[in-house]
């Protein structure tokens, strides 16, 4: 049996986003200060951010395996009881053209290939949400809804579901951006389709759920971790009232 989740590891989750989005703000204020390019912005911030969590993760939790973005992929996590997933910059993009806001760090923790405790550090606003303190959703949510979409590259399906519902789309860079606005009610929707893997949304995901948003896959199917292949393409965060019909539309435009 698994080991079951605690108090402490919800903490910890909260805490390690928390001193990653220091580190990373630190930095990016040193690095543009020196006139660096955002080359070396994204490489410094990947690089400092995953070896502060692998270090401090090695400290807290040395029984538990790491899955990270910047980390080389160590099969034995597979057979680990539990294992930390987390995307030390989320938005390398977005980091490294200031004085954008929308990047994130992601930590999470997966039991039985599921999170079981996880947390989003908005750094540039000062923010962390976590399942140490669950947010709440908004009561009313807009109307039209909003749909965050990448602001580089928006799938076909997101933009065929805002049509699908009426969604007003709003461009956003990060992954766990965009899913808390949709906790944070600054949007009601964000559906993916194609080009993310386990730690995009695996911290997201853990957050949004405790806070009563509905997540799922594209066809409603459950989000798994810790597969051995981590790439995992698509996903549904919304408001549950839209949920049906959000799904609905997403079944549609994969027949079309």
């Amino acid at each position: 049996m698994a080991t079951p989740v605690t108090p402490d590891d919800h903490r910890l989750a909260a805490e390690l986003a928390a001193e990653a989005g220091r580190l990373l703000v630190r930095l990016r204020d040193r690095l543009v200060g020196e006139g660096a390019p955002p080359a070396v912005l994204k490489a410094e911030g990947d690089r400092e951010a995953h070896e502060l969590l692998m270090r401090r993760l090695a400290e807290e939790r040395p029984d538990d395996a790491v899955l990270s973005e910047e980390g080389r992929d160590d099969e034995a996590r597979l057979s680990a009881e539990r294992v930390w997933i987390v995307d030390p910059l989320d938005g390398t993009r977005e980091f490294s053209e200031p004085p954008r806001i929308d990047w994130a760090v992601h930590v999470a923790l997966v039991v039985d290939h599921r999170p079981v405790a996880g947390a989003v550090a908005l750094p540039a606003i000062e923010t962390v949400l976590s399942t140490a303190e669950p947010p709440s959703l908004p009561d009313r949510p807009a109307d039209p809804p909003r749909m965050v979409v990448s602001r580089t590259r928006p799938p076909a399906a997101a933009t065929f579901i805002a049509d699908a519902l009426g969604a007003v789309l709003v461009e956003m860079g990060s992954a766990g951006a965009k899913t808390m606005a949709v906790v944070r009610g600054e949007a009601e929707i964000y559906a993916h389709s194609g080009g993310q893997y386990e730690w995009d949304s695996c911290a997201p995901v853990a957050v949004a759920a405790a806070a009563g948003c509905h997540v799922s896959r594209s066809d409603g199917g459950e989000l798994l971790y810790n597969q051995p292949d981590p790439y995992l393409p698509d996903l549904l965060v919304c408001r549950p009232e839209l949920a049906e019909r959000a799904l609905e539309a997403f079944a549609r435009f994969g027949e079309g």
